[in-house]
């Protein structure tokens, strides 16, 4: 998935740092979406996956204006739980991040029922 820095996605405007770059918690929440697209092919009809943990480390800056591609890939096995090795590189193919996302596998209407 790739994704350009806009100004609504940097630190100062997300409120995680005073610094006009990529915001972390924005490339987090691009991470899990693409932990959401690839869960896909692992959830039935009436389920759905949700996040439970990351470890992820962010570890180059990105400027308004350049372009982040964010990937993840499949876990080896098929689970409740499921667990992606995430990664993302800049337009020069340097890497700004990586780590692992996990998400359970649950019965879609279960899970909003217990949230009332």
């Amino acid at each position: 998935m790739r994704h350009e820095v806009t100004e609504a996605d940097t630190a100062v405007a997300v409120g995680s740092g005073d610094v006009p770059v990529l915001a972390t918690p924005r490339l987090i929440a691009w991470m899990e979406a693409a932990t959401l697209r690839a869960a896909t092919p692992f959830v039935e009809t009436g389920r759905t996956t949700v996040g439970t943990a990351l470890r992820v480390e962010h570890v180059r800056a990105t400027r308004v204006g350049e372009c982040v591609d964010v990937f993840a890939e499949p876990p080896a096995a098929a689970g409740r739980r499921l667990t992606f090795r995430v990664r993302a590189v800049d337009g020069s193919g340097r890497l700004v991040a990586e780590g692992e996302i996990d998400r359970a596998v649950v019965d879609r209407e279960r899970f909003l029922s217990n949230g009332r």
